[in-house]
């Protein structure tokens, strides 16, 4: 059996690959960039994640085999392009993942998962604090804490990732208590912002009358602060909205099946009868 150290078939596999972008390998993969394949990367992920909220372990092991082809061959594009090589890219991870876990390798202490996370966030910042201090040694200006989230995350990832980063800088509310304030506060904002909006009979904003943005923005801010109270909770924002997406989905289609059962469309019964149906899928 080989030894933890020992990985002959992610060695064959970077062989592999290498070879497809050799002169004489695939036109396809020859031709590819950073820039081209880049979407192939979130692809993969959502397809790995969808395969995990499925339980569907053989899946996940496909899904995971095509998240590290695009890792593989992303670095080998790199290699081609003499910028670094995937061991460059397995030796920074590995002394990041040594470096933020001082409480396995070092000498601090963390005694449950989201102390865990509050050491990580102070560390990372402190690593780009580093950075700063020496860009403006250098003249350049200061390090931004929020440059390393991705602009393009789903917007409850974002949030959360950004409400972290600010709480490690010590921009935050004391308890859960407290940001629950922070919520009603920005509640009361929105109904004072949809109260002036202008509505059609449906209540629907109208988009192009004056205030519209208004709603939007407090709206925003609502689901921001909500966010936040999940951070404090040490509860994923995204994973909350994403299993009860799942959830509903689930309960939906069931619906669908008793009305089909029934010889009628979902659509076309009344809302009470929907409702009856609803009722029954939630005890299912």
């Amino acid at each position: 059996m080989a030894s933890p150290h020992d990985h002959p078939a992610f060695d064959e596999f970077v062989a592999t690959i290498a070879r497809l972008r050799a002169p004489d390998g695939c036109p396809w993969d020859k031709e590819q960039t950073h820039r081209s394949i880049a979407p192939n990367m979130i692809e993969e992920a959502y397809e790995a994640v969808d395969a995990i909220e499925s339980d569907d372990v053989a899946h996940l092991r496909e899904e995971l085999g095509d998240v590290l082809l695009q890792v593989v061959l992303q670095s080998q594009i790199a290699v081609d392009a003499g910028e670094f090589t995937i061991d460059d890219v397995c030796a920074d991870v590995n002394a990041k993942m040594i470096r933020r876990h001082p409480h396995v390798f070092g000498d601090a202490a963390a005694g449950s998962a989201n102390e865990v996370i509050t050491l990580w966030d102070k560390i990372k910042l402190a690593e780009k604090e580093g950075v700063s201090d020496q860009g403006e040694a250098e003249g350049a200006g200061p390090e931004r804490v929020l440059e390393s989230v991705p602009s393009g995350l789903p917007a409850l990832t974002q949030a959360q990732k950004i409400s972290r980063k600010a709480a490690a800088a010590g921009f935050d509310w004391e308890s859960v208590d407290d940001v629950w304030g922070k919520v009603e506060e920005e509640t009361a904002e929105l109904k004072e912002a949809y109260a002036a909006a202008e509505k059609d009979d449906a209540g629907k904003v109208l988009h192009a009358a004056p205030g519209a943005d208004a709603v939007e923005e407090e709206l925003g801010d609502v689901l921001f602060s909500l966010v936040n109270v999940a951070r404090k909770m040490g509860i994923n924002a995204e994973n909350a909205l994403r299993s009860t997406c799942r959830k509903f989905r689930e309960r939906w289609e069931s619906m669908e099946d008793a009305a089909f059962a029934e010889g009628a469309a979902l659509a076309d019964l009344t809302l009470d009868e929907q409702e009856a149906l609803w009722q029954e899928a939630k005890v299912r």
